[in-house]
């Protein structure tokens, strides 16, 4: 197996990311519930705790800054789950991720025929 190179500005969600972030994405995860997703609006500290999110990750929850999560263990896949809650689509994580306006982002999509 060949090891892969990385990408600027992204984290390789790998086994060692998986372990680190299973807390978190367990956590993002539940919020495929309703009621769930209400729990953590309602008291985020406690669902942060509930779910047994250490420092690194509880930050970056409270900061909303997806390559912080990513950082902390997250797989993007169960952060879309954190960003709906917040009304951030896929656009404006991709903008955060590349650290362009969501405009700007949007229009290298068109641009790149995407």
């Amino acid at each position: 197996m060949t090891e892969q190179e990385p990408i600027d500005g992204t984290v390789m969600f790998d086994g060692a990311q998986a372990i680190k972030g299973y807390a978190l994405n367990k956590m993002c995860y539940s919020f495929n519930e309703a009621a769930s997703r209400e729990a953590f609006l309602a008291d985020e500290e406690a669902y942060m705790s509930r779910y047994g999110l250490n420092d690194e990750q509880k930050q970056a929850i409270r900061d909303k800054v997806v390559l912080n999560l990513l950082a902390a263990g997250g797989n993007i896949y169960y952060l879309a789950k954190f960003a709906g809650i917040f009304g951030l689509g896929v656009q404006d994580v991709g903008a955060q991720q590349t650290g362009m306006s969501v405009e700007a982002f949007k229009e290298k999509l068109v641009a790149a025929g995407a």
